[in-house]
């Protein structure tokens, strides 16, 4: 039986990293998961689950202390509105909206301090093409390959960026400069909703599928620049994807479970001309996946990513683990 489009497509989906990133994630998701063969309209909605609940310093889990009370949970939801002008070429604009609550210490001039509450709001919007470079398809198996480019644009707040610097300035005027001040593993750039940056995003995605079974992976690779107060962010590279296999297959409905792993290094940040010593991490994931389609219009997709192994430079929180899933309509 040939597997429908719309139902392999389903085997790759997005993949939330504990990073701001991923836009290529969820456009990739808007624009293939019911097949880039159909020109028109997508839309999707996808949210994202981060509880950065564990505090580390230089890859290792910081026993028991008053740090444990630090933390930074943050939801994500993505909209998505794409348009297939052609089987092989798509256009999607992707707006985050970012919920951040967060408990955290805070250095001073007039000593330590906490802080708790939510910031909330439009984060960074993405505007990506897609071009389908090349694609072999049969009765039984086929080969896609696509590639994506775009730019992230600064509509997000990044004032928290500003006051980081600030903080950082009137610290050093006290301690000196060139050394860092952070107290705790969420910092103030942590919760910026924007980093007030004009970013390039490139990425390339395979996709192949054999019968019932199919295998994916994705590149993505996010160029920053300077943004707010001279802050920039570190360049991130992304590597995901897996097997799989379809456990249910019919005219109207598909189920797909995939084990996803995921590779995510992030260069540090510079702050004040200098590398930040709290940033920058390498991280390992992994997890399960399921995907399902209904009808030739709706799909969605579900998943977990667990910490296997971090890396993370100075004292930063890491997340317990990451939740996601996305829902698409094709018109």
């Amino acid at each position: 039986m040939r597997i429908p489009r719309a139902a392999w497509w389903t085997g790759f989906a997005a993949w939330t990293t504990l990073a701001s990133a991923c836009e290529l994630c969820a456009v990739y998701n808007a624009s293939n998961v019911t097949g880039d063969s159909v020109s028109g309209f997508l839309f999707t909605i996808s949210e994202q689950y981060l509880p950065q609940d564990t505090p580390y310093f230089e890859g290792s889990r910081i026993p028991k202390s008053i740090l444990d009370a630090v933390r930074l949970d943050s939801s994500i939801t993505r909209l998505v509105a794409g348009y297939n002008f052609s089987p092989a070429f798509g256009l999607n604009l992707n707006v985050p909206i970012i919920e951040r609550q967060f408990y955290r210490y805070q250095l001073a001039p007039d000593g330590l301090h906490t802080e708790s509450g939510t910031v909330a709001g439009l984060g960074d919007a993405a505007l990506i093409g897609r071009w389908r470079a090349w694609r072999y398809d049969k009765m039984s198996r086929a080969i896609t390959v696509n590639l994506l480019a775009g730019v992230k644009l600064p509509t997000g707040d990044a004032s928290r960026i500003r006051d980081e610097i600030n903080q950082d300035l009137a610290l050093g005027a006290i301690y000196g400069l060139g050394h860092d001040h952070f107290v705790g593993g969420a910092h103030e750039h942590d919760l910026a909703l924007g980093s007030g940056s004009w970013d390039g995003i490139f990425g390339a995605t395979i996709n192949a599928r054999w019968d019932r079974y199919f295998a994916a992976a994705q590149l993505q690779y996010y160029l920053r620049t300077s943004g707010e107060a001279s802050f920039r962010f570190g360049d991130e590279l992304m590597i995901s994807g897996g097997p799989g296999a379809y456990l249910i297959l019919g005219q109207n409905f598909s189920l797909s479970a995939q084990a996803n792993a995921v590779y995510d290094t992030v260069a540090e940040s510079v702050a004040l001309g200098q590398p930040s010593g709290q940033t920058g991490m390498t991280a390992w994931y992994f997890g399960p996946l399921l995907s399902f389609t209904w009808g030739r219009h709706f799909s969605g997709n579900a998943g977990v990513d667990l910490p296997l192994r971090v890396y993370e430079h100075g004292l930063q929180n890491i997340p317990s683990y990451v939740a996601h899933g996305a829902l698409t309509w094709r018109f």
